[in-house]
């Protein structure tokens, strides 16, 4: 076997070395923020940096069926708040006894402590009825999305910007407050600002709620439940 090779690894991509391991880093140390939240606003500059990072994201046939609505009144963000509350109230009663205990001491949102709120939608008619790659999977547009959320909340942690998704929502709701078409589809509430710190872990993890799982648990080779 070839020797590894860092200087040609760095030729073929085009990074040096730092420039990959500050990709990782980005990687490595991304957190979902909720209540470390400053209030001063995001310069426009950062916003159009992160919007920009996920509109270059990959889309099954380049569909790009995303959308960004840009929440700054406090009014509305309020109101998304009580869509909030009122859905979370629903999620505890599904956990039970000390669970139920430990879910309502989590703080879950940041949606009025942000500044900033993107709600993210997936148009699945942009592209027509017919689109290359959706054929066989109609997730495909949604899959397509989630992509750039994450492009968008990787560029953000590089600019030092904390992003929070909030998902206990009912869609309606969102709708009803944002106005947004029934066709369109609601993929994200991200509540984004800069923040005082970030968990050196996931703040589940930190709270004993989840860990993450052992990597090599996760993987198998030439068939589901197949490892060397």
């Amino acid at each position: 076997m070839r020797p590894f090779d860092e200087d040609a690894l760095s030729a073929a991509s085009g990074f040096s070395l730092a420039e990959r391991e500050a990709v990782y880093h980005a990687i490595m140390t991304r957190r979902d923020v909720r209540g470390q939240f400053r209030a001063d606003p995001l310069p426009d500059g950062v916003v159009q940096r992160l919007l920009m990072a996920a509109h270059h994201a990959p889309s099954v046939g380049f569909m790009q069926p995303w959308n960004f609505i840009l929440v700054k009144s406090a009014a509305v963000r309020a109101r998304v708040r009580d869509a909030f509350a009122s859905a979370n109230d629903e999620a505890a009663l599904m956990f039970a006894g000390e669970r139920q205990q430990a879910y309502r001491a989590l703080k879950l949102e940041g949606i009025v402590e942000a500044p900033l709120g993107i709600c993210v939608t997936c148009d699945p008619t942009r592209s027509g009825s017919v689109v290359l790659g959706r054929t066989h999977n109609p997730k495909m547009d949604s899959y397509s999305t989630v992509c750039a959320i994450q492009n968008l909340w990787l560029a953000a942690r590089a600019e030092g910007v904390g992003i929070g998704w909030v998902s206990i929502f009912r869609e309606g709701d969102l709708k009803s407050i944002l106005g947004i078409p029934q066709h369109i589809e609601v993929v994200a509430w991200l509540c984004a600002g800069f923040v005082d710190r970030l968990y050196d872990e996931p703040e589940l993890s930190v709270k004993g709620w989840r860990q993450r799982l052992p990597l090599d648990e996760l993987v198998f080779h030439d068939g589901w439940g197949l490892y060397t």
